[in-house]
């Protein structure tokens, strides 16, 4: 292996760090150029009682704050959680908005938050092992009127002999689309943006962001070898990134934090593959069925213990790799109690 993992957290963030590198790698993907770039801190708690959240990266360019974050396996909780990330991205900006004075009469006033300086946000996840079943390179969702969404699925509307009635139609939702009364039109400036990495490699547009996504994609081939890489390295920008991930400067501490991130990584996809393939199972059995009630307690609770005994013995694998209980939490939904129940488990297996 030449270079590490790009699309693994730490060498993501060792990358990234570079003011360079991130803005190069947003104007190469949104195709502007940004006179400025702030790079802002990650790692947030929002409330006394919430977890941490910590983003890969955020930084502000000129009217807008942008996250970039890495999603390096399936996981069926990505659409929730980066919805999140996103709007905690806007709530963030209360820490430096400025207040406003409203005057009250009698030399009273009352000073408030000053929300017209809020401004937009844009959420980018890169996504190294998904597609969420599209073929584009990326996919972008904003906030925007639900009558659009109407217009668009009015089946008995989308006939070729009603154009003129669709023309009409169409001004009519333009005109919602482009109403700024009270600056609306700050909603549909917020993004969502899912970058799909094996979709972008694979249909080779031309595109300033490809190199980055052909790049990022060598990389995950644990074989990769220096001469792949030879045509980066004519570009300054990309020259640095293989500079900074570069195995032949590596600790121990690299190599076995690489071991670690794969066998986490396979660990987690067999574990989602057997939900996976039971769903498909159970779909199979209820076609062929057809209408035959098949589902009776027995075969309901069979089905249930099978699932919990998958799950613990791939906790227990987890916990025999030294992962902690944050980790398990995530991937299984388990409590800490239950966990450390395995743990005491396997504890007393030891010294029997």
């Amino acid at each position: 292996m030449y270079l590490a993992p790009l699309n693994y957290d730490r060498y993501f963030k060792k990358v990234f760090s570079d003011t360079r590198i991130a803005k190069r790698f947003l104007e190469d993907f949104f195709d502007i150029t940004i006179d400025h770039l702030e790079i802002l801190p990650t790692k947030h708690k929002i409330t006394d009682n919430s977890t941490a959240v910590e983003f890969d990266f955020r930084c502000r360019i000129k009217d807008s704050f942008v996250i970039i974050d890495m999603q390096q396996w399936f996981k069926s909780d990505i659409v929730h959680r980066f919805y999140m990330y996103h709007s905690m991205n806007t709530v963030l900006q209360l820490e430096k908005m400025p207040d406003k004075s409203i005057k009250l009469g009698d030399d009273k006033k009352r000073d408030i938050k000053d929300y017209d300086k809020l401004i937009p946000v844009i959420t980018l996840i890169w996504l190294a092992d998904d597609n969420l079943n599209f073929k584009d390179d990326f996919v972008t969702y904003t906030m925007t009127s639900e009558t659009l969404n109407d217009f668009v699925r009015n089946k008995n509307l989308w006939k070729k002999e009603n154009i003129l009635e669709i023309i009409v139609e169409r001004k009519k939702y333009l005109e919602i689309i482009d109403n700024r009364t009270r600056k609306l039109d700050f909603l549909q400036k917020n993004k969502l943006i899912y970058a799909f990495q094996p979709n972008i490699v694979k249909n080779q547009k031309y595109s300033k962001y490809l190199a980055w996504f052909e790049l990022a994609d060598k990389t995950r081939n644990k074989l990769n070898e220096k001469g792949w890489f030879d045509k980066y390295l004519k570009d300054e920008i990309f020259a640095e990134i293989i500079k900074r991930i570069s195995t032949e400067t590596f600790e121990q501490s690299d190599w076995d934090y690489i071991d670690n991130q794969s066998d986490f990584i396979e660990k987690v996809k067999r574990f989602e593959q057997v939900f996976i393939d039971e769903g498909f199972e159970q779909g199979m059995e209820k076609g062929i069925g057809l209408g035959v009630e098949k589902g009776r307690e027995e075969e309901r609770q069979k089905q249930e213990e099978k699932q919990q005994q998958e799950k613990k013995e791939m906790v227990k694998e987890m916990i025999k790799e030294g992962l902690p209980n944050e980790i398990i939490k995530k991937i299984t939904k388990l409590t800490d109690e239950q966990i450390d129940k395995i743990r005491n488990e396997l504890k007393k297996n030891d010294k029997e």
